[in-house]
């Protein structure tokens, strides 16, 4: 067994260009994620449309470049018309996914509003569930078209001359799930996907659309439900959708953080099936993905069921993270930068209080969970082309996961800037290990430098009184011998070595 972990990166050894996208996170009509959240009127930081200030100067931090909107489980009975117009004029709605009572007082056009002040785009979902094809490409016109009918002069009508000019959009949500409102088989599902991907892109055929695809690699129809649903809609949609949560609900960390090695085996076995469609119907099109829906979600389950229905924007699914979630944060990023040629968009959810970087107190401050700072640091420095990592790690074992390296690493490389980053964790939960960086073909290097997010303590967590407890420093000890890097990665250490090249 190696004593070491090593990584050689040959810069004309490229997996992909990064799409700024995989960057991206996810609002939902889902506890206090829109009110309370990104929308609290007459919180000190408000600002004249109700968006709290403070939440928007943390979310421009990390550099969202698209944030998916309405939903999540919440678009499966979503009636978009609601949300839009006058607003003593929208309905009330009992919101049956989450069993709370939806005021519609945020809607549609303040998202648009809110995203733009965000500096992000809007990733749009339709309703498959309760509604369909006429839904979607009502919404598309709402949207989009500059004028001149019904739809698009109603949205003018509402106070918006110029069309929203969304690009990507999702045809509907886990439609595979029997908790999903309008669950449907994979046959159902592709024939309505088909039909709504058919007359939203006549409305606008400069759209990039989505396709459902499992809602996580466990469920019973995995493999046979993207193949079934892709048969149908292989030629209309751009995108495959993945979903995946993890948890640590045994306290077995060592199994949790190997968690990320599922992931790849995930990403790889759905990129295999995309291509066994394509080459079954003998396309040259490249099916890409998105995996729009990816955290860790477990601390909150048990507060959730014991929640009394009918509330409007109920604590849900906050969870409070810890050290050890952002460590396997960081190595899910790195699963998906490993499939960067494939992998195009990614939405971390949620973006504010439910399952969050970013959590408030209503009426007072915000604040950065702890896995907000390996997700900063892949957004800020994980631009440019995923690199091959050719990496070499001593390896551990658990009951459910073999083969686990104590240190999971890739590395970018940024032209524009003549920068390398190299993120790596270290999952060893007692040893520090020497890391070794062999940048050959790239010549001399200087360290910029080597940001360490650590902490003795794998369940510290931060709060609003303690918003610094786990917090990340530059410390680090990398350091430069010709063209290799050496430096000793702290145990149980998120790693962040930035190289001018």
């Amino acid at each position: 067994m190696a004593d070491k972990a090593k990584l050689i990166v040959d810069k004309d050894f490229a997996i992909g260009e990064i799409d700024d996208r995989l960057y991206g996170s996810f609002i939902e009509h889902l506890g206090r994620a829109v009110y309370g959240g990104i929308y609290e009127p007459g919180h000190p930081e408000a600002d004249e449309h109700g968006f709290r200030t403070d939440v928007l100067q943390l979310v421009q931090e990390l550099k969202v470049p698209i944030v998916r909107y309405p939903g999540g489980n919440f678009v499966s009975g979503y009636n978009w018309e609601d949300s839009v117009g006058p607003k003593e004029d929208r309905k009330r709605r009992l919101e049956l996914a989450w069993r709370v009572i939806e005021t519609n007082a945020f809607g549609f056009n303040e998202f648009v509003d809110w995203a733009k002040k965000a500096k992000t785009d809007v990733m749009m979902a339709v309703n498959l569930g309760t509604r369909g094809t006429d839904e979607a490409r009502n919404i598309v016109e709402y949207s989009n078209h500059p004028g001149g009918a019904y739809w698009s002069d109603l949205r003018r009508k509402h106070g918006y001359e110029q069309p929203h000019n969304i690009k990507v959009w999702c045809l509907g949500n886990e439609m595979d799930g029997p908790w999903q409102i309008g669950h449907k088989n994979a046959v159902e599902y592709g024939r309505a996907a088909l039909e709504a991907a058919k007359v939203m892109k006549w409305v606008d055929p400069t759209i990039e659309l989505v396709a459902c695809g499992s809602s996580h690699r466990n469920m019973p129809t995995f493999g046979d439900w993207e193949a079934t649903v892709l048969d149908h809609t292989y030629d209309h949609v751009e995108y495959l959708s993945l979903h995946q949560y993890y948890g640590n609900h045994e306290n077995d960390t060592p199994t949790f953080l190997a968690r990320s090695v599922e992931m790849d085996d995930f990403i790889g076995s759905v990129i295999a099936t995309c291509d066994y469609v394509k080459a079954k119907k003998r396309s040259k099109k490249k099916m890409l993905l998105s995996f729009d829906e990816w955290n860790v979600w477990y601390h909150s389950n048990a507060a959730d069921r014991a929640m009394e229905p009918w509330q409007e924007a109920p604590p849900q699914l906050e969870d409070i993270y810890n050290h050890e979630d952002a460590l396997l944060v960081g190595c899910m990023l790195i699963s998906m930068l490993k499939h960067a040629d494939r992998v195009k968009i990614g939405c971390l959810a949620q973006l504010v209080n439910v399952i969050a970087p970013i959590m408030t107190s209503g009426g007072g401050g915000a604040w950065r969970q702890t896995i907000f700072y390996p997700f900063l640091h892949a957004s800020l420095y994980g631009r440019g082309k995923a690199l091959v990592p050719l990496a070499t790690s001593p390896k551990y074992d658990t009951k459910q996961i073999t083969d686990v390296p104590y240190v999971e690493t890739i590395a970018v490389h940024n032209e524009a800037q003549g920068e390398v980053t190299v993120f790596a964790v270290n999952r060893h939960l007692e040893a520090e290990l020497p890391f070794e960086i062999d940048l050959r073909s790239f010549g001399s290097c200087s360290v910029l430098e080597h940001i360490v997010l650590q902490h003795d303590d794998l369940k510290a967590v931060n709060t609003e009184a303690n918003p610094d407890n786990v917090k990340p420093h530059k410390g680090g000890n990398a350091a430069v011998d010709g063209t290799t890097v050496h430096a000793s990665l702290a145990k149980a250490s998120w790693n962040v070595i930035r190289l001018k090249v």
